[in-house]
């Protein structure tokens, strides 16, 4: 195989997104530069977890893809890589962030910026109702009728929240608000951690014709944060998880009506197969229900994506833009609301109808296509520990992530970045042998050919991995004790916590507020708003 990858200039990329052909923009670098500069639908794919994600977020071997970096040597690292994984129209972006800059493209900062711009959009259109952190206090402080709604991850939301809110997920809102809400006259307040769920959530209310009073948290637990007024932390509550069935039908009629103004399409069961069948374009599968509900039963081929990130998060579960996009759900709200989203966002969306129990057939998690793993030898946790006694040099190497290192790891074991193996050598004690590790070893046997390539010494796999080492009973240690590559892997939302400094989150604030006049400049969305 040749290492030549070929390039596509910016003119090209921009082209292909204008007329809404399929392609995957990978950003290749790890989540932290991504989050520096990127172009709008660049999804972050770090060539750190290539081989773990690739199959899943593109799953057509054909489809154009152009991997982009900073200069670090990734693109072209990643391109080849992907074509041993059997794609066959990889190419690197010429010039690669800096190109696409001279080029006179736009370059966005922060994650799941596609959905962050497309919210501000939304309010910035639709005027979507909100009130301020004191105007809520106020309100809690009265004793008032007012139920507020939290749209994160139930985990964000035991984090931190608002005093006395409820965890209802972004896409359960319109289903569970009638429960939580019966009263006409009670009014709802929905906050995420910033701004872009609670606008989504507080219009998706708005847009199912709830009779209630609905307002946005603005700014969500960062404007709370920043009026100086106090947060709970570790709460527990959250929706029911049942409901009338004459109220189930009235917010599935109104959420199929909203859909139905987005331009979404249906799809029998019968024709997804048709569907699926087209070779020349991707179908992704999504159920939009909550993990509980997938894990108890649904159907085969589809993943499970909960509505409200799968808006927040779209790139990073369906990575090829212009393809088509297909969700379920068992009660007809769900599906229907997030597909009213996404089609604004302008993917092709079908809602898939007609559905009996019966179709909802797999339990458990869905199992990953993953590709082979390079040839490896591996040692036993008791194997290790007894290594680590003797006096010949061993090494350990944990490609976990930095959070997950930091959290937990075997004593002594050097955290180390793939995409920064070269760099991290300089680092590392001399070893005769060399033993890599991540939390399952899953991710740690692709890494081994690549230590092996350097070092050019024995290198083992641990088998089971940090999981199988801790299982045996044995010592595991904290921190950052051994650091051979910067913490990148991951960006510090400056809406995580209540620890960052009050500049940060205004300033991330301030970024939300200008991405409005950013997207016209970039001018690639395709975004529309009823």
């Amino acid at each position: 195989m040749s290492d030549t990858i070929a390039t596509r200039s910016y003119e090209d990329v921009r082209a292909a997104l204008l007329a809404r052909q399929e392609i995957a923009l990978l950003d290749v670098r790890e989540e932290a530069p991504h989050a520096v500069a990127h172009p709008l639908f660049a999804a972050n794919l770090p060539f750190s977890h290539l081989e773990l994600l690739a199959y899943a977020r593109i799953p057509r071997r054909d489809t154009a893809i152009v991997t982009l970096d900073d200069g670090e040597g990734l693109a072209q690292a990643a391109a080849l890589r992907l074509h041993q994984l059997g794609y066959s129209n990889v190419a690197v972006l010429a010039g690669g962030i800096q190109g696409w800059q001279a080029a006179g493209g736009e370059l966005f900062q922060d994650v799941n910026v596609p959905s962050k711009s497309f919210g501000e959009l939304v309010e910035n259109q639709r005027h979507t109702p909100s009130l301020s952190a004191p105007e809520v206090q106020a309100l809690l402080d009265a004793k008032a009728d007012v139920v507020v709604l939290d749209a994160r991850r139930f985990d964000e939301y035991q984090n931190m929240n608002i005093p006395g809110s409820i965890s209802v997920p972004g896409a359960e809102l319109a289903l569970r608000v009638h429960a939580l809400a019966p009263n006409p006259s009670t009014r709802v307040i929905v906050n995420c951690a910033g701004r872009t769920r609670s606008i989504i959530g507080t219009q998706s209310l708005v847009n199912a014709g709830i009779p209630n009073q609905v307002h946005a948290l603005r700014n969500g637990t960062i404007g709370w944060t920043l009026a100086g007024q106090q947060l709970e932390h570790g709460s527990q509550r959250s929706f029911p998880v049942s409901s009338a069935t004459e109220v189930r039908q009235q917010a599935a009629s109104a959420a199929r009506t909203v859909a139905e103004r987005a331009g979404v399409k249906r799809l029998t069961w019968q024709a997804l197969t048709s569907l699926r069948d087209e070779s020349a374009r991707t179908t992704y599968l999504f159920d939009v229900r909550t993990p509980q509900e997938y894990e108890a039963g649904h159907l085969p081929g589809f993943s499970s994506a909960p509505g409200g990130q799968l808006v927040q998060e779209t790139e990073s579960n369906a990575s090829v833009r212009g393809a088509r996009i297909v969700l379920v759900d068992d009660d007809g709200v769900r599906a229907n609301m997030t597909a009213s989203w996404l089609a604004q966002m302008a993917w092709d969306v079908y809602v898939l109808d007609g559905l009996t129990a019966a179709h909802f057939s797999i339990a458990g998690v869905a199992l990953r296509q993953l590709p082979p793993a390079p040839p490896s030898e591996k040692i036993s946790a008791a194997t290790l520990h007894a290594w680590r006694a003797q006096a010949t040099p061993t090494v350990i190497l944990d490609f976990s992530t930095s959070a997950n290192y930091v959290k937990q790891h075997i004593p002594g074991a050097w955290f180390v970045l793939r995409s920064a193996l070269a760099q991290a050598w300089q680092q590392l004690p001399v070893a005769e042998r060399y033993v890599v590790t991540c939390g399952s070893s899953l991710l740690a046997a692709y890494a081994i050919a690549d230590v092996a390539a350097l070092t050019g010494k024995p290198v083992y796999l641990l088998d089971g991995g940090n999981a199988a080492w801790r299982a045996a009973g044995l010592e595991m240690e904290q921190g950052e004790t051994a650091l051979a590559s910067a913490r990148i892997d991951r960006y510090r939302r400056p809406y995580e916590g209540t620890d960052n400094a009050a500049s940060a989150m205004q300033a991330y604030l301030d970024w939300e507020f200008g991405l409005v006049e950013q997207l016209g400049r970039d001018g690639t969305h395709g975004f529309f708003v009823i």
